[in-house]
């Protein structure tokens, strides 16, 4: 994996990457960590920064991890991989030993975030903010109703805005 520079990110398409693609948001480090599958979050520029933003419900394992940890990191991996992400998106790391059940092999940054040696992409990232989702911020309450109401079991996310530190192929 080797750092490459962050305008190498306006080669990829955010809408397929995220979308599309998957990511798997990872936290922890070395002795521990976490990795969960998102579909949902995007990437932009925001306070003058490189920023990347992710939705994480508070019931997810990886909550727990994100809450304690400074650093994060977005990885993309393609379609040869979809299976791994699948599992990483149905499975509790509380059940589950996800690196173990999918073969990946974590790999430390410089920064101390991990990621893993098949991510064809990945994002070294810094919390900057973050926020809880509240029903009475919805302006388009369909949103609210078809996300959340008819979706019984889990609460709203709460979302973290992350400047994105390094870019790694």
């Amino acid at each position: 994996m080797k750092k490459v520079d962050i305008q190498e990110l306006a080669r990829e398409n955010a809408f397929d990457l995220i979308g599309k693609e998957w990511m798997l948001v990872t936290v922890g480090n070395k002795d521990k960590l976490n990795t969960m599958t998102a579909s949902w979050g995007g990437i932009g520029w925001l306070w003058n920064k490189p920023v990347a933003f992710v939705f994480i419900r508070p019931e997810r394992y990886t909550h727990e991890f994100i809450e304690r940890e400074a650093r994060l990191t977005l990885s993309f991996y393609g379609e040869a991989h979809r299976a791994k992400l699948q599992l990483c998106g149905s499975k509790s790391g509380r059940d589950i030993d996800k690196v173990k059940e999918t073969g990946l092999t974590p790999v430390e940054l410089e920064s101390g975030a991990m990621t893993f040696d098949a991510a064809r992409l990945t994002l070294d990232c810094r919390k900057l903010f973050k926020a809880s989702m509240a029903e009475e911020d919805f302006v388009d309450k369909t949103v609210l109703a078809r996300w959340y109401n008819s979706q019984p079991g889990g609460s709203l996310h709460d979302v973290y805005v992350v400047e994105i530190e390094g870019v790694y192929k």
